[in-house]
């Protein structure tokens, strides 16, 4: 039996729709009988399962039976996947002209790569700024609270962590990817480890990024790969637990890898402010919730509430 080259890592969350989309749209790709496809569900309770099993018969299931969230359900697969390469990818993305090929492509091609990103565009077609940024700090967290870092986009120092400053059509290192859509190769895995399973989703992406450099290998944003996502499509049912989530992840990379190198007074003031925005946040989208209550009730559409 062939092995394949790439491994596709999906983990899907009552997203059976856009599961469907971006399952078409990976197999458009030149070199799409060659991928090989895992799909961990984590207890969606919907027809996610049943449209896998109809119309996607080729793809590897793993069913949970409950949501273990995204750092380990991928490493339920990854340890699992026969490809050269691995490939995290988001089901609510849209892959285009045979991105995860020309992503295999560049590493091919540059052996001090240990991963590389494409253009990730939002449903307008404007960049996902996560795609390409530089790691987390206290400074780029003071210029991005401030909106310092929108106020000034050009200013390198200032602008740093979304690196709004540089070409997004030019390819460019960079310190982290996006985990909607990253490939990373199989033996870079190996010696740096899985995913961080303490972060249930969001940060485990900058997370092994970082785990990559300390290692000596490159990470790349490669624009002429491109892909289209609709970002938290997940997530938005949860709004809560997602922002609990967000932060807990920037606790998490803070403490394994930045907290070293300040007094513990200071870091004590770093997790004060990550969970006192975090409450900030919840406050905020509750308030938002109930404001739409009304108009969202106009527009209910009936569903199946077994799913709820």
């Amino acid at each position: 039996m062939l092995v394949p080259k790439i491994s596709i890592v999906i983990v899907n969350w009552r997203t059976p729709a856009l599961l469907k989309q971006c399952l078409d749209t990976v197999s458009k790709d030149e070199e799409a009988k060659s991928f090989e496809i895992y799909v961990i569900d984590n207890a969606s309770h919907d027809e996610s399962l049943s449209v896998l099993a109809r119309e996607f018969p080729y793809v590897k299931v793993i069913a949970n039976d409950q949501n273990v969230g995204f750092s380990k359900a991928c490493n339920q697969a990854i340890p699992k996947a026969k490809g050269k390469y691995i490939l995290l990818l988001n089901p609510d993305t849209i892959v285009v002209d045979s991105a995860i090929s020309k992503l295999g492509a560049f590493l091919d091609n540059h052996p001090l790569v240990g991963a590389v990103g494409p253009k990730i565009l939002n449903e307008d077609g404007t960049l996902q700024l996560a795609c390409r940024r530089s790691f987390p700090s206290p400074t780029a967290a003071f210029f991005r609270l401030t909106y310092l870092s929108k106020l000034f986009p050009e200013n390198p120092h200032i602008a740093k962590y979304n690196m709004t400053y540089t070409d997004p059509n030019k390819e460019a290192e960079v310190d982290a990817l996006s985990g909607s859509c990253m490939m990373i190769r199989k033996n870079v895995v190996e010696k740096i480890g899985l995913l961080d399973e303490d972060i249930f989703m969001f940060g485990e992406d900058i997370d092994w990024c970082w785990r990559v450099k300390q290692y000596g290998w490159q990470v790349f944003y490669y624009p002429q790969a491109a892909i289209y996502h609709s970002h938290g499509a997940s997530s938005r049912l949860r709004p809560v637990g997602t922002t609990f989530d967000l932060h807990k992840g920037m606790a998490v990379f803070y403490r394994k890898h930045l907290a070293k190198n300040y007094w513990p007074i200071f870091n004590q003031l770093v997790y004060m402010a990550i969970w006192l925005r975090a409450i900030l946040f919840v406050i905020v989208n509750l308030v938002k919730a109930q404001m739409k209550a009304p108009e969202r009730a106009l527009k209910e559409i009936p569903i199946d509430k077994s799913i709820c």
